[in-house]
């Protein structure tokens, strides 16, 4: 197996259980591979491990979602590829989204500034799109916050209610919200 897949099969135990849960047996259990074997990929252990897996879900969300919002199309549509998209990382939200995951106890202690980079560069690249559709600046960045707070909300209630109604609400509605 290869570290990528190693990483990769790390994601959905750190999901589950966040930093401080996911334990080396429990990371060891989801990768398939033994405790040595980690070390071997991950010399530096858990807080190695959840940083490769923070990059790796970054990238990702980045390829998939944030590149939607450059390009010459219209706002309205980068914002509806958007959309499209995060329905796909988020699988409808079923997926808890990994920068809510790292900003939470010892997590937050080791990886708060990069998941504020990561917040903020998404909160820029949203806002940079309404701007350019007529939106004030000041007014683009708060309804590009607003967002983030909606789909973060909508995540919670798919999780705890165990339905995709709120998510799929949010998103379908978020095109208008964002460009009024």
């Amino acid at each position: 197996m290869s570290k990528e897949e190693a990483l990769i099969k790390l994601i959905p135990a750190f999901r589950q259980y966040g930093y401080e849960g996911a334990t080396l047996s429990l990371l060891s259990k989801a990768s398939g591979l033994g405790k040595a074997s980690l070390y071997h990929y991950f010399p530096g252990g858990k807080s190695e491990m959840a940083a490769a897996v923070f990059e790796y879900v970054g990238d990702f969300f980045s390829d998939l979602v944030l590149k939607t919002l450059q390009g010459e199309e219209e706002p309205k549509s980068k914002i509806q590829a958007m959309c499209r998209s995060l329905e796909e990382f988020y699988d409808r939200g079923r997926n808890s989204c990994f920068l809510a995951i790292m900003s939470f106890g010892e997590a937050d202690n080791l990886f708060h500034e990069q998941v504020k980079t990561k917040l903020q560069g998404m909160i820029e690249t949203l806002a940079q799109v309404l701007i350019d559709g007529g939106i004030e600046p000041e007014i683009a960045e708060m309804r590009s916050q607003d967002a983030i707070a909606e789909i973060q909300g909508a995540l919670i209630l798919v999780r705890i209610l165990d339905e995709t109604k709120a998510f799929d609400r949010i998103i379908k509605n978020l095109p208008e919200k964002l460009l009024g």
